[in-house]
């Protein structure tokens, strides 16, 4: 069924409602820019916490430092939220700074194309139920973010599986799962959470391991009535604990971007951590990471090694040869009988690709202008694609602190822009290659240095040919401190 004809017009273009997208939304509209639309292809907000819905589904960042500092949430029930937790401090967001009028639920872009005549973008997007629309708008905001396409498993045989098949990402809440012989392939953040909610529930669980992860002990506790009432009513402390928990973290930037030997250090703590909690050395063998910790991300938690030990669970570390209908067979030949197959394989975060067709100055696409990779400058403009912003863009992401921090900064850093192509009356600003250019090619030489280089793993954070294109190589000051102006003379000023 076609939509309206009439393209529809906005001054701003906001593409997806999660952290980045609902966070320019309220700063759009603290700075009385009212002409602004956010589209979202789910039919709630909350991004990545509206989206992973499985049990268990938890934050491994502290509460009172993963919300926006312009909107601080003072009911947290405790030190560590879980999805739901998150989802509705993000709905709150949506009421309280009158973002309903503004937001077109249900709606996937298709495709974004710049015309290099009108100096607008064309949006052209599919509503549920087959409606299409087209928009224009003088500028867009990406804030689709790095965990928005699930990535699946080149698995042969996947789609002959008879029972059940789910993504985490995509968790299908109405399957029976007591009783059930359960499949999880994966062994990372949120495999971890996961696995210890259904080993209570499965008949038989079986967790297809390939690398073992570093997992720290999870000081997790619930907030008291006295502290919320503190946090409620007296602003300061708040803002101080978060200080404090904020530098707690930063402090550990060092051990991932210049010196790996510190997180090295707490490698023997670790491991006897593990042999306490894991008596059995076959299991802790298994278990025992072979690269250094830091270079792939690092998982909290207190569930997972008992969850492991269980009667009722295995952990099997032979690769998987194939996916029968009615489970699947490793390479040491073992058949194992499944009814559900759980897909913790987390997302497309590395590789170069825009989540839909974008084509910016002569037609040029984005994916093209990635092909060597993603990179953006400053995470947040790319060159030949005037007034395109992203927030969480390539090289933005954090192995050591709040990426809410991070979304700030590149929200600051897009209102600046904004703000001064009105007082130089430009229509449009396009990134000088040469200053996007010299931007990444700093990032790599810095990247060189850091334990995601020289960790000796692979990791979701790097491509094919190991480039890292997700993580930011320095302290979240430095990030801030670099996005605190707009520079108009880095950028190339398009008059109407």
């Amino acid at each position: 069924m076609a939509g309206d004809d009439a393209p529809r017009h906005c001054d701003v273009i906001v593409i997806g409602a999660g952290f980045g997208g609902l966070g320019m939304g309220i700063r759009l509209r603290q700075a009385d820019r009212t002409d602004f639309v956010i589209l979202e292809q789910a039919a709630g907000v909350g991004g990545t916490w509206h989206a992973n819905r499985y049990p268990g589904a938890a934050c491994d960042i502290p509460s009172l430092l993963y919300s926006f500092s312009f909107a601080p949430n003072p009911d947290w029930s405790g030190n560590y939220p879980g999805q739901q937790e998150i989802e509705t401090y993000l709905n709150r967001c949506v009421e309280r700074f009158g973002l309903a009028p503004h937001l077109r639920l249900r709606t996937r872009v298709a495709s974004l194309a710049w015309n290099d005549t009108t100096q607008r973008w064309t949006v052209h997007t599919e509503e549920r139920g087959g409606a299409t629309r087209q928009w224009t708008a003088r500028v867009i905001v990406n804030a689709t973010g790095g965990l928005s396409r699930p990535q699946l498993p080149e698995l042969p045989g996947l789609g002959d599986f008879a029972g059940t098949v789910m993504h985490t990402a995509r968790w299908k809440g109405e399957v029976t799962l007591a009783g059930r012989r359960i499949g999880v392939v994966g062994t990372g953040a949120s495999a971890i959470q996961l696995v210890p909610q259904l080993a209570g529930r499965a008949a038989h669980l079986a967790l297809f391991q390939r690398t073992p992860a570093w997992v720290l002990p999870k000081r997790e506790r619930r907030f008291s009535a006295a502290e919320r009432w503190v946090y409620t009513n007296v602003p300061g402390v708040r803002r101080l604990v978060r200080a404090l928990v904020y530098a707690r973290h930063e402090m550990l930037a060092p051990g991932f971007i210049w010196r790996p030997q510190i997180l090295q250090s707490l490698e023997p703590l670790l491991l006897a951590r593990l042999r306490r909690k894991v008596p059995d050395p076959a299991l802790r063998e298994a278990l025992t990471p072979r690269y250094r910790l830091g270079c792939k991300r690092i998982l909290i938690a207190n569930d997972f090694y008992p969850a492991l030990q269980r009667r009722n669970v295995r952990l099997v570390t032979s690769a998987i040869e194939r996916v029968l209908p009615d489970g699947i067979v490793t390479a040491d030949g073992e058949h194992h009988v499944l009814d559900v197959l759980v897909l913790a394989t987390g997302f497309q975060a590395a590789e170069a690709m825009a989540p839909f067709p974008v084509h910016g100055r002569r037609g040029v696409e984005l994916d093209q202008a990635w092909r060597d990779g993603a990179k953006a400058y400053l995470g947040t403009t790319v060159p030949g694609f005037p007034n395109f912003f992203m927030v969480v863009g390539p090289n933005t992401a954090l192995g050591h602190n709040s990426m809410v921090f991070m979304i700030e900064s590149q929200l600051r850093y897009i209102l600046d822009a904004l703000a001064r192509m009105d007082r130089a009356r430009l229509a449009a600003v396009d990134t000088r290659p040469e200053v996007a250019d010299a931007f990444d090619s700093e990032l790599q030489r810095r990247m060189r240095r850091t334990v995601w280089s020289t960790g000796g793993c692979a990791s979701w954070y790097q491509t094919r040919d190991g480039k890292i294109t997700t993580l930011w190589p320095g302290t979240t000051l430095e990030f801030r401190l670099r996005t605190r102006r707009f520079r108009l003379a880095e950028h190339d000023g398009l008059h109407v």
